[in-house]
C-alpha cells in the first residue's frame, strides 16, 4: 500500500445508506474502496459515512503518524468483530492477491 492510500470497507450497508441516484440505487454498495483522498476529503467522507451506515458496518484504514504508519476508524454495529475480520481476510493468500492487484490498478 502506498504512503497516502486509504482503504474503506463496507459490509451489510443497507440500500440508501449513501446518497441515492434517481434510480434509487445506493452509491455506497458493500465492498472495498481504495483511494488517495486528501485529509480534508477523507475526514468529511468518514463523517457522512458514519452518520449514514446505521446497522451496517464500516472500517477505514488510513495513513497516520503512528509507529505502524496507519490508523483505523470503525462505525456501525459489531465493529470490533468486523475490524478483526478485515485483517483476517488479508491473511488469506487469494484475498491478499486480489487486494494487491486492486492496489496496483490504482
Amino acid at each position: 500500500m502506498s504512503a497516502g492510500t486509504t482503504v474503506v470497507v463496507l459490509i451489510a450497508a443497507r440500500p440508501g445508506s449513501g446518497d441515492t441516484s434517481p434510480a434509487g440505487s445506493s452509491k455506497w454498495p458493500p465492498g472495498v474502496f481504495v483511494g488517495n483522498p486528501n485529509p480534508r476529503i477523507r475526514d468529511r467522507l468518514w463523517v457522512v459515512l458514519a452518520e449514514r451506515i446505521h446497522d451496517g458496518q464500516a472500517v477505514m484504514i488510513e495513513p497516520a503518524a503512528t509507529e505502524q504508519g496507519w490508523s483505523a476508524r470503525t462505525a456501525g454495529c459489531d465493529r470490533w468483530t468486523f475490524f478483526l475480520s478485515a485483517f483476517a481476510v488479508l491473511g488469506d493468500p487469494a484475498s491478499r492477491a486480489y487486494y494487491d492487484k486492486k492496489i496496483a490498478q490504482g
